[in-house]
């Protein structure tokens, strides 16, 4: 797949480096507490397409298959629709759908979209396919090149903050806080143009990296207008405790010595976190090893013994009874439910 479109993707490129500036904000979370909460993120890609299209066209993406969604444009414009709302991309743009739901790429909005899913593909290599509906006689100067992933996120100590994320998080809106981010978007248009061996892997390892990047960005950047558990994470005394108990998550809490943590009384403390977390302190702590639990269970293989130790558990038996009364099932059948 030869692409005709370098100087546009370049041009785009160049004109969106052109717009970045380093510009600060007090609005940001403490980068202290930021890296110890980003030391959980994961986000890591099940499968991927390219995919070349020409006009008319209108392709769409369904909730049957949960997941993050990303797409880059390697040569536009491209409208997106979610719901209700439109947003024009175009070359060198990428967004990321940390909900993933039904959405539509479309060459414009009155055009009627098919299901990615029911499109003859070819495989490229592990995780990546081709969509070439470009039809015969096409001039392919004129065909919009996409690269799509769906991705699983997994925030970890994040977690909270994911219910909390816009439908769409698109790269433009970060670049000026964070210019890095274009050499990488820059690369994945040269990946793009070319048919060289290895492109595609090449590409998925990229958008793995781009995605991550515009997750960290949108957290760093003070996650939005939402509020709770990241005002708690703003409040430098409150957040040093969240920070804290990320950290060690296996220490044993209790109210007390998070309260003398925060230089506050046991009361006011306890208040003063449900009143941002809308969870007591003990309950936020439960909730937190029980997601690391089904983590390293599910995930990761581990022992539930060496679950259960690792978080601070006196037994098996004892950690056994919290993660069901907080799951509703125990561990083994967390693990056999995955396998």
């Amino acid at each position: 797949m030869i692409y005709h479109q370098k100087s546009e993707i370049l041009d785009r490129l160049t004109e969106m480096r052109a717009q970045v500036s380093l510009q600060s904000s007090t609005d940001v979370l403490p980068d202290d507490w930021i890296n110890e909460l980003l030391l959980g993120m994961r986000l890591s890609g099940l499968s991927y397409r390219c995919v070349q299209v020409t006009p008319p066209f209108g392709i769409r993406f369904d909730t049957d298959h949960p997941c993050a969604r990303f797409h880059f444009i390697a040569h536009g414009p491209v409208i997106l629709r979610v719901g209700n709302d439109i947003y024009s991309l175009a070359t060198g743009d990428a967004v990321l759908l940390p909900h993933g739901g039904d959405h539509e790429l479309l060459s414009s909005p009155e055009v009627s979209s098919r299901d990615i899913e029911q499109i003859d593909a070819i495989t490229l290599c592990d995780r990546v396919t081709r969509v070439d509906q470009c039809g015969a006689g096409a001039d392919r100067c004129d065909a919009v090149h996409l690269f799509s992933g769906c991705m699983q996120l997994d925030l970890g100590g994040l977690h909270p903050l994911v219910s909390m994320m816009p439908s769409v998080m698109h790269v433009g809106t970060l670049l000026s806080r964070y210019p890095e981010m274009l050499p990488m978007l820059e690369a994945m248009a040269r990946e793009a143009k070319l048919e060289r061996a290895g492109a595609a892997g090449i590409l998925s390892r990229l958008a793995d990296v781009v995605a991550a990047s515009i997750v960290r960005g949108w957290v760093e950047s003070g996650c939005g207008d939402v509020g709770g558990w990241v005002e708690a994470l703003r409040d430098p005394r409150l957040g040093k405790v969240i920070a804290a108990i990320h950290r060690d998550p296996g220490h044993e809490w209790t109210v007390a010595g998070m309260a003398n943590a925060m230089d506050s009384s046991r009361s006011v403390f306890a208040d003063r976190f449900r009143a941002a977390l809308g969870i007591s302190p003990l309950g936020y702590v439960t909730q937190l090893r029980m997601r690391l639990a089904t983590q390293w269970i599910v995930e990761k293989g581990l022992s539930i013994e060496q679950v259960a130790e690792r978080l601070g558990y006196g037994s098996q038996a004892a950690f056994s009874r919290a993660y069901k009364r907080e799951t509703g099932q125990t561990p083994g059948e967390a693990r056999n439910a995955a396998n």
